[in-house]
This record gives structure tokens, sequence and C-alpha cells, in this order.
């Protein structure tokens, strides 16, 4: 039996009707293609797992506790054989088309180990998954800043979020630090050559991590906007808010003092944790006015 050319790795925390959704896009948009896929699901409650078992094509496998998104995804990796992987979030669909150009553009860059597709939200909108890694900077004018809204033009806004190519210079995708892993195509071998996700990461800044690791080893992160995956942001950490905003902010700091101050003596790394403590605890506050409130919010 031969292996399949691609293979998906899902990871699910109670992400409800979402993983339904999910995994009728894969059945309807890999029609063409030779696929396998694996559902890790992080100790669900709301048995929104058991869909996996519709689809011989899907294997699902059951953790007994939370084991967090790179340990997950990793898990996936060892239970799956395609030379390609496409990791893709409970609370994603994909769209038509989208495999079929991604799966062109990573045949036409061979030094490309990660391609990402314009990831949209529910009303179409952009989300902004091709990324310039994170700087002092990010913090004021990441994704869904309010500077960012404000100035989405500015220089320094478009280096922290990547909205299109060129096509006026042929592009038909950009080079980019690094993308979000809500959808990311990756090759299996450059995957396995950095070690796979980093498991200090519980959840977030694994994928910025990833990539800069894979680009320090001589691969190449491209984002694609011609290719589009839908993705209703957060269905899995609103369901656990308080831990995700905490989870959010600890990563924040690994990912800042592995990069930014490697030395445990560096006094920066003090003044991140402070930043990164007092924002963690406004947004924890924020997360409980919402709560009180009967209002919907994430990290």
């Amino acid at each position: 039996m031969t292996s399949p050319r691609l293979s998906v790795i899902v990871v699910n925390y109670n992400a409800g009707d979402h993983l339904a959704a999910c995994l009728a896009s894969l059945t309807e948009h890999l029609a063409p293609f030779d696929w396998d896929a694996v559902v890790i699901d992080n100790a669900s409650t709301d048995g929104s797992e058991q869909v996996a078992a519709g689809d011989t094509r899907i294997a699902l496998a059951r953790n007994a506790v939370n084991a967090g998104f790179g340990r997950a995804v990793n898990q996936g990796a060892v239970l799956t054989t395609a030379p390609l992987m496409l990791f893709l979030n409970p609370d994603g669909q994909l769209l038509p088309g989208a495999v079929e150009r991604l799966l062109a553009e990573f045949d036409a860059h061979p030094d490309c180990a990660v391609i990402g597709p314009a990831v949209v939200n529910d009303d179409g909108s952009i989300q902004g998954s091709g990324r310039g890694d994170p700087n002092m900077l990010t913090g004021l004018f990441g994704r869904s800043t309010l500077l960012t809204r404000l100035f989405p033009r500015a220089r320094v806004a478009r280096r922290n979020v990547v909205f299109e190519a060129d096509p006026a210079r042929g592009e038909t995708s950009v080079e980019v630090d690094w993308v979000s892993g809500a959808c990311m195509l990756v090759r299996r071998s450059a995957f396995d050559s950095v070690g796979g996700f980093d498991e200090k990461f519980f959840l977030y800044w694994e994928d910025a991590d990833l990539c800069r690791r894979l680009r320090a080893a001589g691969w190449r992160t491209r984002y694609m906007p011609g290719a589009r995956v839908a993705h209703s942001v957060g269905r899995s950490s609103r369901t656990a808010p308080y831990a995700s905003i905490r989870a959010f902010h600890r990563s924040a700091y690994v990912y800042y003092v592995r990069y930014a101050a490697p030395s445990r003596w560096n006094p920066i790394r003090w003044f991140a944790f402070v930043l990164l403590q007092a924002r963690c605890g406004l947004k924890l506050a924020e997360a409980g006015w919402r709560a009180r409130s009967g209002r919907d919010g994430s990290s």
C-alpha cells in the first residue's frame, strides 16, 4: 500500500460543530488527491471528536489530557507518512482550489518548507496570516491592534502583517517570516529535520518559532493570498478563555527571550516579563468583564 501524498493533521479541543464542518471540507475539496487525515483530540469533553469516525480516511487519536497544540501536531506527524502535511485548525474549512494552489506553489519553490494561504473570517475579510518576526513594535502594530486598524498601510504594520503579493512583479506568493498555524502546508522532511514543533510552547507562538528555526536551517516560508481557507477565530480558546490568555503570554515570553534575550542575565528578560504579566492581567480582566456582560471574546 502506497503512502498518500498529503496527510492532514487536525488538533481538536471542544470545537463543537466546527470540527464536523472542517472534516466535511476535507472530503469535499481533497477529492482529487490521495490523502489521509488524523484528528488528535486533546481530551475534549463536548463529544466533538466522535465525528472523526465517519470517514475511513480519517483516524482519531484521543489524549487523556490536553497536551497542547504543538505536542499534538507532533503526535499527528508520527502517526502519518505522507511527504506533505497540512495542519488545519478544527474551526477552519478548506475553500475551493486552496489545496491545488498551495501544492502548485510548493512544487515551484523546492526550498520552501512551509506555505500558508490567506486565512479569512466568516465574513470573508482577511485575518492577516502572513507575518513578520515579532519585535518590540508588534504589540502596537500586530494583527488585531488599534494602530494597525487605524494605519493599515503604515510600513511597520505591513512588516508585521503581510496581506498580499505583488502581481505586477509576477508574484503568486511572497516570502514571509512565518505563517499562522491555523492552516499551513508543511514539507515533512523539513519539519522532521528541525524536530517538529517545540513542545515548550503549549499554545500560541509555536508556528512563529517553527518557521524561524526552519529559516535558520536554510528553508523558506511563503504566504499565498490567492489560496484561501476560512477560519472561525478562537472556537476552542473560547471554551477555556482564561487558560488560553495565560498560555498566550507564557508562550510570548518563551519566544521573546529565546530570540531577543537568550542570556538569563539579560535585564530585558525582566522588562519583557513585567510587560507581559501586566498585559496578561489586563486581558484576564477584560475576559472577566466580557463574561459578566454576556459578551464573547478571546485574547
